[in-house]
């Protein structure tokens, strides 16, 4: 799971109560490169534009996730929002690896209009074309055009507190541990790369 919001660092540490003030959306992104597809849980997307008629959005993956080396590939991804009551979604997007199994498998193979593999159980989707890319280290910060989008049905939108709130005990443990695992890796990446802008 692409998770970058912080939930059970200590009550006294200062960031971490910062970032505690604000409840973000999860994205399910998805994309696609030839016969491969996959996708992941997001909380690192943000919409990158307030004009109507140049819609963008911002979205920092991780290297490490199979659907990072899709967006590479292909140049292109969809953003879903999900409802609230959608853990079933996190449980399969979330808590295992594309480059170990096919995450939509059983489901019907629908797409976006650009190709995207589509999650029609989704709150609304987005069709997003990458226009620019910053590596950060850990991650790809991509900048994407939207070339299209639609709401599938009202709703609630699932958020980071929501998914805390009503994951069983044993998913609970099981994203705990995920995020641990992935902290490691972005931490280790996050310092070779502070390390090699300074010379080494």
């Amino acid at each position: 799971m692409q998770h970058d919001t912080i939930q059970n660092d200590a009550v006294d540490d200062p960031v971490s109560a910062v970032f505690n003030l604000y409840d973000p959306p999860l994205w399910l992104v998805t994309a696609c490169h030839r016969e491969r597809r996959g996708g992941l849980i997001a909380t690192f997307a943000v919409r990158a534009s307030i004009v109507p008629a140049l819609p963008r959005m911002a979205i920092g993956l991780a290297k490490q996730h199979h659907t990072w080396g899709l967006i590479e590939d292909s140049g292109r991804f969809a953003l879903h929002l999900l409802p609230e009551d959608g853990l079933d979604v996190v449980w399969r997007f979330g808590l295992q690896s594309g480059h170990d199994t096919d995450k939509f498998l059983g489901l019907a193979d629908r797409r976006t209009p650009d190709g995207n593999p589509l999650y029609p159980q989704a709150l609304s989707w987005l069709d997003c074309r990458v226009e620019d890319r910053l590596d950060i280290g850990d991650r790809s910060v991509y900048v994407a055009e939207v070339s299209g989008g639609k709401v599938l049905a009202p709703g609630a939108v699932l958020g980071v507190a929501a998914l805390f709130a009503g994951a069983p005990p044993e998913r609970r443990a099981e994203l705990d541990r995920l995020y641990a695992a992935d902290q490691s890796v972005d931490a280790a990446a996050i310092l070779a790369w502070r390390q090699a802008r300074l010379g080494g």
